[in-house]
């Protein structure tokens, strides 16, 4: 059984389709999340720069920061003026005090957050902005059974569920810190919003979550014969679907340092 480490260098096998059908926030979560400066805000676990591009495209200045080779090879093609260097949650390659905010976007339960908390507080100057964001299907919506399509992928019906936390930071898949301590402000919200896919797009999308890509070949192929069988059922002759989205986010602002 494939462990969390591997699985949490698997994406970079499928850089290409995940940077293909994984989906942007809803763009009102951007201007929720983002503080007012932004000369220089951070993407940690960038991916394939999916998040990273959103930010620019608020005028921020973006580092991404993505330990994985094959993913920031894809980041550094597709996303022009964003800067895409190796680095980590727990390891940010950025000085002290430096950045207006640090984002996580469907990457912060792939964190030791022992580790990552204090790093934050490090790179961030006093009053910048942590961020977490997660987007994912709306999993209300009873049409959407990634969970059953894909249940061989994963013991205990865990399928498809290892980048969406409940509703908390401290541990891997919580996102509130403790009170006190160096951050203050810390707010919630959720955005929800529909996504025009075609159906084949659908299916290619679920297939690039961690425990999908790491379970066995004739395992991805069930799921995605199950996947195609019942949209077909359910959107009869559709060229394209309204996937029902939602975009969870947490944010907190960085305490003054002592003088």
């Amino acid at each position: 059984m494939p462990t969390d480490a591997d699985r949490s260098r698997s994406f970079g096998a499928i850089a290409a389709d995940y940077d293909r059908v994984r989906p942007s926030p809803a763009p009102e979560a951007l201007d929720w999340l983002l503080p007012e400066r932004r000369d220089l805000v951070v993407d940690i676990g960038a991916g394939t720069g999916l998040f990273s591009r959103a930010l620019a495209s608020r005028g921020a200045h973006v580092v991404a920061v993505e330990p994985d080779d094959r993913m920031r090879a894809v980041l550094h093609g597709n996303s022009p003026g964003v800067d895409a260097v190796a680095g980590s949650g727990e390891a940010i390659p950025l000085p002290d005090a430096s950045a207006d905010g640090v984002f996580f976007s469907s990457a912060w339960h792939w964190m030791d957050p022992d580790k990552a908390i204090p790093e934050v507080a490090r790179v961030l100057r006093d009053g910048g902005r942590f961020g977490v964001i997660w987007t994912s299907r709306d999993r209300e919506s009873a049409w959407l059974r990634a969970e059953e399509w894909f249940r061989d992928a994963a013991p205990d019906g865990d399928v498809l569920r290892g980048e969406t936390p409940p509703a908390g930071l401290r541990r891997r898949r919580d996102a509130s810190l403790p009170t006190g301590g160096e951050f203050t402000n810390i707010e919630t919200h959720t955005f929800r919003y529909t996504r025009p896919m075609t159906p084949a797009d659908f299916v290619d999308w679920l297939t690039t979550y961690s425990r999908v890509i790491t379970a066995p070949a004739e395992v991805r192929e069930r799921g995605r014969a199950r996947a195609t069988a019942a949209l077909a059922e359910q959107f009869p002759g559709a060229d394209v679907i309204d996937v029902p989205m939602r975009t969870r986010c947490w944010r907190a602002d960085r305490v003054r340092r002592a003088a």
